[in-house]
């Protein structure tokens, strides 16, 4: 569905009375100005008005319905199209939420497509209306605007995710704590999906910092900024990911270390069972000359002396830390 239309001339909004065909004709018209058309997850038969209309690329306009593509960049005659991963963080389950935003930039429009509740683009739209200097930049401010929100949401997901980092490392050094190996496992899928969504951007704004597409010629400084907090936000997901890595292998060697001394305690008291069973099994063979079945104090003695063996062996093991 259309979330908002306008159409934005010198700095300022105007809005769209009729049917957005109208819109694209006043814009060509008028010459100065571009029409923004904001859309939330459309079918194919609500893309098809802004396909003809626009004469968008076939396999763009598949890609903008069908959703489910990597960041990056293509050009389609004089039409730029830009696929940007959006995410946002679930406190309840501590899950990254996955969306995308499809941007087809042109000469005198800008067609954003959102996938997903992450990231709506309300307020980057208010944002802009509310800087009319930057909004004289024309089409690439909304490209520029949009990359600017996605990768400052990254830096919101990525500090939660060290947060999430931290607890786990709390959990793994607790001597009461369960087994958080799952939990491990779990949040190094999250912080994988999180590279699989910021790592491929990174060479699409280098390519328009590096002055490569002709249509973001005046805002590249903007786009300086934006490549710069996204290699911030690569280099934290590394770091997460590195960190992980240490937990995880703390965690198994720390549970290691506790079957060993599970094992240890195991076989010290199997040892000291072993006296007493032992010296049952002798006396249980009843063999009819045996020196000590005729003694009177025979039973009390050998309780005796089993008894003082287990002690003695209990000991030896306590000290050598076995119990």
């Amino acid at each position: 569905m259309i979330v908002d239309k306008a159409i934005y001339a010198d700095g300022t909004r105007r809005d769209i009375d009729g049917d957005i065909s109208d819109a694209f004709d006043l814009a060509r018209e008028d010459g100065d100005c571009f029409v923004w058309i904001g859309l939330f997850e459309p079918d194919e038969d609500e893309f098809e008005l802004v396909k003809e209309e626009l004469d968008l690329h076939p396999l763009a306009a598949e890609d903008a319905v069908s959703a489910h593509q990597r960041p990056k960049m293509e050009r389609y005659d004089d039409t730029l199209f830009v696929v940007l991963k959006t995410l946002a963080y679930i406190d309840e389950t501590s899950d990254i939420e996955v969306g995308e935003i499809m941007v087809f930039l042109g000469p005198d429009f800008v067609v954003t497509v959102r996938h997903g509740a992450a990231n709506p683009l309300g307020p980057v739209r208010q944002r802009l209306e509310d800087s009319p200097e930057l909004l004289k930049h024309g089409a690439t401010a909304v490209l520029y605007a949009v990359c600017d929100e996605v990768v400052d949401r990254y830096g919101i997901v990525a500090h939660e995710v060290e947060i999430d980092i931290i607890q786990l490392e709390k959990a793994v050094f607790d001597p009461a704590a369960r087994d958080v190996t799952e939990a491990v496992y779990s949040l190094k899928r999250e912080v994988l999906e999180f590279r699989t969504a910021e790592d491929p951007l990174i060479p699409v704004l280098q390519e328009i910092v590096r002055g490569r597409v002709a249509e973001c010629a005046s805002t590249r400084e903007y786009f300086r900024d934006v490549l710069d907090h996204l290699l911030r936000v690569d280099q934290q997901v590394d770091a997460h990911n590195e960190l992980l890595n240490s937990v995880l292998t703390a965690h198994l060697a720390l549970l290691g270390k506790q079957q060993n001394e599970d094992m240890r305690k195991i076989s010290a008291w199997a040892a000291i069972i072993a006296v007493p069973t032992a010296v049952a099994g002798i006396y249980g063979m009843n063999f009819e000359h045996m020196p000590e079945l005729k003694w009177t104090w025979s039973y009390p003695v050998m309780l005796v002396v089993v008894a003082v063996v287990c002690v003695l062996l209990f000991r030896r093991l306590r000290r050598s830390g076995w119990l």
